[in-house]
């Protein structure tokens, strides 16, 4: 079963509020200009043989952002609408994040879709979700981790969302890298930054240096070079986070613990990264370093 008469966001995302910002694994990975790299990374995910970049249609939603940086991928595929993320910090509430941004592209696809009857009394099939994080942080993780949104709840639940959180940390999971250039490249080029940033104390000299250091016959050397200001803020906002983040937990585990509850509570109420800042009077960066 296709859905080919599914609107996609293709045009969409050309014209987005670029208030806000992607981080790089979403410039790279959920750029229509970069269809035939979104569809490598699927394939080399779930072992596929598609050949055309045009079987994809983009469903990110580009306006619903909660934090000032977009790192979520959303696109449809044949019957299978899978949901990407990439995370440089561990994230344990990940299933709850999908659970809500998945509810919001299942929304709009039961809206725009010409095939999807809500009102009829026949059962009515949709694309079915694929959930996977994408985690680079500097932490020692396992190649692949299962997380669970039943883990959330303290009694048992009819609700159920599975993630597949991947690290793509350069040298792991080498069977995909292999399947999979551009990710392979991205892997690397991080690495590469994360190394020269910690010789140099520059990072903007770090990411000059990983360009310059990438191969010549690299994938995305030419797309990282032509968008070189863009990459640069980009890898210093992230490095920002990340920073944030080792502080934020700086302050005290049970302290930490009570304002990341507070913080979910409201972000689960609808509240975006600077209402929830106002609220809680914390700085914003905090809110969206925990958020993710």
């Amino acid at each position: 079963m296709t859905y080919e008469k599914i609107k996609s966001d293709d045009t969409a995302y050309m014209g987005m509020n670029r208030e806000y910002k992607d981080r790089l694994f979403k410039f790279i990975f959920g750029n229509p200009e970069n269809k035939e790299w979104t569809l490598s990374l699927y394939n080399a995910v779930n072992g596929s043989k598609y050949t055309n970049p045009d079987d994809i249609k983009l469903t990110t939603l580009e306006d619903a952002v909660y934090m000032n940086m977009k790192n979520d991928v959303s696109f449809l595929i044949s019957d299978t609408m899978s949901f990407y993320e990439q995370q440089s910090s561990f994230n344990p509430n990940m299933p709850m994040r999908f659970l809500v941004y998945a509810g919001m592209v299942y929304s709009r696809f039961i809206e725009t879709s010409l095939e999807y009857r809500k009102y009829s009394s026949k059962q009515q099939k949709a694309p079915t979700p694929k959930c996977i994080c994408f985690y680079n942080g500097t932490s020692e993780k396992e190649d692949k981790t299962i997380l669970k949104l039943s883990d959330s709840f303290s009694s048992k639940s009819d609700i159920e969302v599975t993630v597949t959180m991947i690290n793509v940390n350069y040298g792991h999971n080498k069977e995909l890298m292999d399947a999979c250039k551009p990710l392979e490249e991205y892997a690397y080029f991080i690495d590469r930054v994360r190394v020269y940033q910690k010789n140099s104390d520059n990072l903007e000299e770090a990411v000059d240096k990983a360009l310059d250091n990438l191969p010549e016959n690299s994938i995305i050397k030419s797309f990282l070079t032509n968008n070189k200001a863009e990459v640069k803020r980009m890898c210093i906002t992230e490095y920002d986070e990340e920073r944030t983040l080792r502080e934020t937990k700086e302050e005290g585990l049970e302290e930490g613990i009570e304002k990341t509850k507070n913080i979910f509570k409201l972000f689960m109420q609808g509240y975006n990264a600077h209402q929830i800042a106002i609220k809680l009077e914390i700085p914003e960066e905090q809110v969206e370093a925990i958020l993710g």
